[in-house]
């Protein structure tokens, strides 16, 4: 593989799977995608056929999806690039309730807000799928076929193939039993709801086949458990991986630290210091997951990884492939010109205000100062020294720049030299830097 830069051009048409591989499943398998499933030998065969297909659904609990639904977003692109017809499933109704957590109930949100998100969710999943050709993205929502399905119709069709000995057995609902909040029959009934979602894509548009994470597991064989019952039929699901780090922490909206793909929630500096920062054990999985270089660009990589660590080469394709792809390549390459700046590589004055302040609000000791304030005071201002001898002491031996500039006096005020937006890059030593918005 060549070391010229990526290509600068990140839409849909130029993604392709890889010719390497006899067939979608095994590319599936080796990037790690399939987790659990259901009979192995069936589902090559049939993703090696005609086109099926395919769904995968997402609640709509929050304005935005995140990384985790990105899993599942690529997943069924490559299922699509592979010739395979996808319904994207956003919850209208499942959205109401929420399936279960492990530890504490769900926060209902009003009907208004879910219908909100709804089309937020929407709007997100077609900008990772194609609405073009025979196999075009077709966007489903629950509440078409649950909202005029009486309680009583509801409990009479499909309740009844439901036991409830194996419905406390599943995973999440187990945790919940055990623990102290316990589980409240809205949540319980979850898994109900959506196997009914698998029964209603089957009967409509012969779905066969249904992608989720691996903790949803239950909830995914609660609908190949119905069709089952109900139609005679055999159908698939295939349970993803969650994507955990080296160390085995999660990463993901219930972890309290989401990446998400919406620029507001998580701007694109964010998302890609995000990924240049990820481990060398977690890399190379991640550029399997996440974006569609060729098993030999990754291969070549991994060596790379093995060989000058140091170098972080894969990181920085990770980083580059994964924000361009959710963000574009116009904001990446902002982002990367504000990293660079920020570090004394690159101008600082020509970054775009936007940029430069989702990057200092980034930073952990970003604070707010006035413009009369000196810069030793705003070094302890923000944390980077503990004291105003210390920050003169700093001044003095030549380590303190202020906008990549050296500073040569400590009572020089913050507000002397502002950036565009009255911000101000104040940087200890080579690495240790702090925002400083001059009020």
């Amino acid at each position: 593989m060549s070391e010229t830069a990526p290509t600068r051009e990140r839409t849909l048409s130029e993604q392709t799977n890889d010719a390497s591989f006899d067939d979608i499943w095994d590319e599936l398998t080796w990037r790690g995608l399939v987790h659990v499933s259901t009979d192995e030998s069936a589902l090559k065969e049939l993703l090696s056929g005609g086109p099926i297909t395919y769904y995968c659904g997402f609640d709509p609990t929050a304005s935005s999806l995140h990384l985790g639904n990105l899993v599942q977003l690529l997943t069924m692109r490559r299922l699509q690039l592979a010739g395979h017809r996808p319904l994207g499933l956003v919850g209208g109704s499942t959205g109401l309730i929420g399936d279960p957590r492990p530890t504490a109930e769900r926060t209902l949100n009003t009907k208004e807000t879910v219908a909100e998100w709804v089309r937020s969710l929407q709007a997100q999943v077609t900008r990772f799928l194609s609405d073009e050709g025979d196999n075009a993205v077709r966007l489903v929502n629950n509440l078409d076929w649950t909202a005029p399905l009486s309680a009583i119709d509801f409990l009479r069709e499909i309740g009844k193939h439901f036991r409830v000995g194996t419905m406390l057995k599943k995973d999440a609902v187990a945790a919940r039993l055990n623990s102290d909040e316990g589980i409240s029959y809205t949540e319980f009934s979850y898994q109900i709801l959506q196997g009914m979602d698998f029964l209603e894509l089957y009967r409509q548009y012969g779905c066969v086949l249904q992608t989720g994470g691996s903790d949803q597991w239950g909830n995914l064989t609660s609908g190949t458990e119905l069709i089952r019952k109900v139609e005679g039929v055999h159908v698939h699901a295939i349970g993803t991986p969650l994507i955990t780090n080296s160390d085995g922490t999660k990463f993901g909206k219930s972890e309290g630290n989401a990446i998400w793909l919406d620029p507001t929630m998580t701007t694109p500096y964010a998302m890609y210091q995000f990924w240049l920062n990820a481990d060398d054990a977690d890399v190379i999985d991640r550029l399997k997951v996440f974006t569609f270089l060729s098993r030999a660009e990754i291969e070549e990589y991994a060596q790379k990884v093995a060989d000058e660590p140091f170098k972080r080469e894969a990181q920085r394709r990770l980083a580059f492939e994964v924000t361009s792809l959710v963000h574009g390549v116009a904001a990446t390459d902002a982002a990367i010109a504000a990293s660079q700046a920020l570090f004394g590589q690159g101008d600082l004055s020509a970054l775009d205000e936007t940029t430069l302040e989702a990057a200092l609000r980034e930073l952990p000791n970003t604070t707010t100062t006035e413009p009369s304030s000196t810069v030793a005071q705003a070094l302890v201002d923000t944390g980077l020294t503990s004291s105003l001898g210390e920050a003169r002491r700093a001044v003095a031996q030549g380590g303190v720049y202020v906008n990549n500039a050296k500073v040569e006096d400590a009572e020089q005020t913050i507000g002397s030299d502002v950036l565009p937006g009255d911000m101000v890059v104040l940087r200890r030593g080579k690495k240790t830097l702090a925002g400083v918005f001059v009020a």
